[in-house]
């Protein structure tokens, strides 16, 4: 059993004006060939880093830099991938404020998208998505310390926001994310934390990881970070994966030389007996919008960086032919 994990997928600014609104572009050029291979999984989850939407006004335009939002179409192009699930614990679901946020819930919604991080209230941000897999159930909760203006209230929409330091998660947010994986663990028997939190550069720091390591004492089986630019090494602890970052996936972003934030990996779990076997690393490369399979040095590039940034944690990648492999044990 295979489940699909990646990056960011950023759908608005260039990418709706030149492709979502673009009705001669269909919706599943977008993934070029790299469609293949995610309708192989059983499962497919991305971070939605925008609101999908044709309304609304910019959050605060004069205080934040950027402001991205897709058109409805943009369904479509979810659907031609057939994404089971979209993470909206991120830095961007409110960029045009609470009504684009309903509407967004809305659409997706309407097409059967599973979602978590961001709701009408608290109580629907905190909501896992529950998908049901070949063999069980897999829960999802999302959770982000970006723009803490942004957090959900009893009536108020909004995300699931948390605040941590070197020790791991404050109160009362310790306490809350522990009920609810408490909660999510009777419903699912897999359970994943997408966490769209840190700097969008450089390796994790100490208190991000004190965060990862608590998320999974308090009954997680997988940690999937994104926000970072770029994908970062994968650790294990105590038998579980640690993704720090998935990168990017789709964007209409400026490419840092050095840094190279277009390339990054499709991540397929791999699952044996209900748990997380292995971690298969496809190299991609973002190019006009688009999100294909990467080439030959961009492939090289991504495998040098990737091994020694996983080694930087003890963890070994292994490579055959153009994909990594991580064993989980």
């Amino acid at each position: 059993m295979q489940i699909a994990l990646t990056g960011d997928v950023m759908l608005g600014r260039l990418v709706d004006q030149y492709v979502i609104r673009n009705q001669s572009i269909g919706p599943d050029k977008i993934w070029s060939d790299l469609l293949p291979l995610m309708l192989k999984a059983d499962r497919r989850l991305i971070n939605l880093e925008c609101v999908i939407s044709g309304g609304g006004r910019e959050w605060q335009p004069d205080s934040k830099a950027f402001h991205f939002r897709a058109q409805p179409r943009a369904i479509d192009f979810l659907r031609a991938a057939k994404i089971d699930c979209v993470t909206l614990a991120n830095n961007h679901v409110l960029d045009y404020g609470t009504d684009a946020l309903l509407e967004c819930l809305a659409l997706l919604d309407r097409a059967g998208i599973k979602r978590s991080g961001a709701g009408a209230s608290l109580a629907e941000a905190l909501t896992p998505a529950i998908l049901d897999l070949p063999q069980g159930r897999l829960g999802v909760v999302s959770l982000t310390d970006n723009e803490p203006e942004w957090e959900a209230g009893e009536k108020k929409p909004g995300t699931h926001f948390i605040a941590y330091d070197a020790k791991g998660l404050v109160e009362p947010y310790r306490s809350r994310l522990g009920q609810v994986l408490k909660q999510v663990r009777r419903q699912a028997d897999l359970v994943m934390v997408s966490a769209h939190v840190g700097p969008n550069w450089g390796p994790p720091s100490v208190a991000m990881r004190a965060l990862a390591y608590q998320v999974i004492d308090l009954g997680a089986d997988l940690y999937w970070g994104h926000s970072n630019h770029t994908a970062q090494g994968i650790e294990l602890y105590k038998g579980k994966a640690i993704l720090y970052s998935t990168g990017d996936f789709i964007d209409d972003y400026a490419v840092d030389s050095a840094e190279r934030n277009d390339l990054s990996f499709l991540f397929i779990l791999e699952l044996e007996r209900g748990r997380i076997a292995r971690i298969v690393l496809h190299p991609v490369c973002i190019e006009d919008f688009y999100v294909r399979l990467a080439k030959d040095q961009e492939i090289a590039f991504l495998q040098r960086t990737m091994q020694a940034k996983c080694k930087a944690f003890g963890t070994v990648m292994e490579v055959e032919g153009r994909v990594g492999t991580i064993s989980v044990k």
